[in-house]
């Protein structure tokens, strides 16, 4: 064995702290530097890079692998795609990929007809960059403008800058550390945006004149509360800025018309502990979408003239879970999941009625794609299923009908007549009923001898729905059955579903995902030890989690971005999200039993010896979300702890942040990595 392909062994340093009387040992403590998010401690560089080389070695002999897997995935994407255009005021707006580009050019063209133009071009921006994201783009009501912003290493702070789409220059506006969410003036000489702070939390939404210095900017609210922080959006009519704040229980929502940035912002309702609602506008009467008197939420109405007088317009359900409200101007489209799967349902104004849109599978993912004019005639949907790639509709208002405008293209085949989905029910060790989908080759035979891959992710009342996924195909073609597992924590069979995986209750998720896969187990998907699994952020602590509870059932893990040091960041209140998170996972700090809870499940400090699976750990150097020093420190005290000899491989982006690599191919990349790790681990 040569010195490269022994795994890096890191050094046992004595660091303890106490809280609640309960004293813990943290002895790799050291690896988080003190200056992040700077990280320049040549020690604690040389150990990632140490975990780099030695993952380069590992996997080098499945370079081939790799390398054919990489070039399957790269097959299903066409190499020159598009979006279907789509209207917004006097133009048609869409995005092209150039032959072997690996980021999109934006265009244009009038609706009256006109030559196409290039409004942005993703690959000259990137130019130079080994990481490059735009985090969003928005063009002035008068057409002209196009504010745009880009991240270049993956920390998720962006430059934000105004280009003139008339005469192609640049503005002097500059918005350094932008973060998410942009909405004009009416008259397209100024804006509202969210910064983050040198916390990366979002506390002040901002007024920026154009031609102004960023310093000279007014702040349009400030919010005070610690765990609260400030997002904003616009009304469907154009007529109100949205400015909304809150944390992952409670929101408060206050408007402010478009033609008047200075005035005083009015409040919709004060906050209420563990009480979300959002708002919509149309004609002076105000939709609000609220979980006040049912988990699943209720809309209600109210002029805006007094935004606190509310009427139900449809009842909380226990069947019926309400996840977005859209007051167009001629009709009010909800989104929603009935009994777990996804509807579109048509409010008409005039006489109540009702009608939900028709699709052409039993088992499907359909939501509101852009959607930008006030008036609808026709409704622009995203469609897909486990077997049917992405596809794009209009649906016409007036003949309820739906119009296939694009289905995406699989250049190197695709036959959906070769693969066959389920959507099962596993029994929970409490008794409650988890739904899993799963797919597989039509000539897969449920034997027990699999392969099976289980994936989930199961927090913030995020759902993973069953939709279709291109690369996914590279590892039904090699045997495997995939399943996803739609285990509380996620909201996938409405917001109690979510309440019921968080909290005192977060141990229902990752017992969820055990018994799940088990169920698969005794249905004949695969045998114990020829279960794969993955899982990033979140989903990544529940691959730490699962892997301390039942490592029998699992021969090869990949945890992404894993949040696992679940406990230190909750007392850790400097770091960007964790006041913020406080009402997802608890506060230790202020409350024992929070302490107590948080540590008998966080999977760093629940390492046991024992034997684990083979596990595949990445992580970002630049990652505001999760940490660097998460992954880093648990793969170290694995590596101490574990007792088998099944690889352990630890591998950061010493570029990138919380979503790996950017760029469409290049991100494949990583994705032939994990498959490829995955399919060597078990001999498939």
């Amino acid at each position: 064995m040569t010195e490269i392909s022994k795994p890096p062994v890191a050094a046992l340093r004595p660091h303890s702290f106490t809280h609640h009387g309960i004293t813990v040992e943290d002895p790799y403590a050291w690896l988080r530097d003190p200056g992040y998010p700077q990280v320049t401690d040549t020690e604690i560089l040389a150990y990632l890079n140490a975990e780099n080389a030695y993952f380069e070695a590992v996997m080098a002999p499945q370079k081939g692998l790799i390398d054919t897997i990489f070039t399957e995935m790269k097959g299903r994407v066409k190499d020159d795609d598009s979006s279907v255009p789509q209207r917004d005021g006097d133009f048609l707006y869409w995005y092209a990929f150039d032959a072997g580009a690996e980021y999109r050019t934006w265009y244009r063209r009038p609706v009256t007809g006109g030559s196409d133009t290039v409004i942005l071009a993703e690959p000259r921006l990137a130019e130079g960059h080994a990481y490059f994201r735009l985090g969003g783009l928005a063009v002035s009501p008068n057409g002209r403008l196009l504010a745009y912003a880009v991240d270049t290493n993956g920390s998720e702070r962006y430059v934000l800058r105004v280009r003139d789409l008339e005469t192609g220059a640049e503005l002097s506006d500059v918005i350094e550390n932008w973060r998410y969410g942009l909405v004009w003036a009416a008259d397209s000489q100024s804006f509202l945006y969210t910064d983050a702070d040198e916390n990366w939390r979002s506390k002040v939404i901002w007024h920026h004149r154009l031609g102004d210095a960023q310093s000279a900017d007014r702040a349009v609210y400030t919010e005070e509360a610690e765990e609260f922080g400030v997002q904003i959006g616009r009304t469907q009519s154009r007529r109100y800025a949205v400015l909304q704040t809150g944390d992952h229980a409670t929101s408060e929502v206050r408007l402010l018309p478009t033609d008047d940035f200075t005035a005083m912002p009015v409040l919709v309702s004060p906050r209420k502990a563990d009480r979300q609602y959002d708002v919509d506008e149309r004609e002076g009467t105000l939709y609000i979408r609220v979980n006040d008197t049912h988990p699943n939420f209720r809309i209600v109405t109210a002029p805006v003239s007094a935004p606190g007088q509310w009427s139900e317009l449809v009842a909380g359900s226990d069947r019926h879970y309400i996840q977005s409200v859209t007051s167009f101007e001629n009709l009010l489209a909800i989104e929603e999941r009935v009994d777990g799967l996804s509807q579109i349902r048509l409010h008409r104004y005039e006489d109540g009625s009702q009608r939900y849109i028709a699709f052409p599978e039993a088992s499907f993912v359909a939501n509101l794609s852009t959607n930008p004019e006030y008036r609808a005639e026709r409704l622009r949907i995203d469609y897909q299923s486990m077997v049917t790639p992405n596809t794009v509709y209009d649906y016409h208002l007036a003949d309820d009908r739906l119009e296939t405008l694009k289905v995406r293209e699989i250049p190197s085949g695709y036959d959906p007549s070769q693969y066959a989905t389920e959507r099962l029910m596993a029994p929970a060790r409490d008794g409650t009923l988890v739904p899993v989908s799963v797919v597989y080759r039509r000539d897969f035979v449920k034997d027990g001898r699999g392969p099976l891959h289980v994936y989930a992710y199961g927090a913030y009342g995020f759902a993973f729905p069953p939709g279709f996924s291109a690369n996914r195909l590279s590892l039904l073609d090699r045997g495997f059955a995939y399943a996803i597992a739609h285990i509380r924590g996620g909201d996938d069979l409405g917001y109690q579903w979510y309440l019921d995986g968080k909290l005192q209750k977060r141990a229902n998720t990752f017992n969820d995902f055990v018994d799940v896969t088990r169920f698969l187990i005794d249905q004949g998907f695969a045998s114990p030890g020829r279960v794969t699994a993955s899982g990033g952020s979140a989903g990544g602590e529940l691959m730490g989690a699962i892997v301390n509870q039942a490592p029998e059932l699992y021969g090869a893990v990949a945890a992404h971005v894993p949040f696992v040091d679940v406990l230190n960041t909750m007392l850790d209140d400097t770091l960007p999200l964790t006041p913020g998170e406080w009402p997802e996972w608890g506060n230790p700090i202020a409350d024992a039993d929070a302490f107590a809870l948080i540590r008998s499940y966080s999977p760093y400090d629940n390492v046991t010896e024992q034997a684990y699976p083979a596990l595949l750990i990445t992580g970002g150097l630049n990652d505001p979300r999760v940490t660097y020093w998460e992954p880093a420190k648990w793969a170290a005290k694995l590596r101490a702890a574990k007792t088998d000899d099944n690889v352990l491989l630890l591998k950061t982006n010493m570029g990138a942040g919380h979503g790996g690599k950017s760029g469409r191919y290049v991100s494949l990349e990583e994705d032939a990595e994990e498959y490829a790790f995955l399919i060597s681990q078990i001999g498939q």
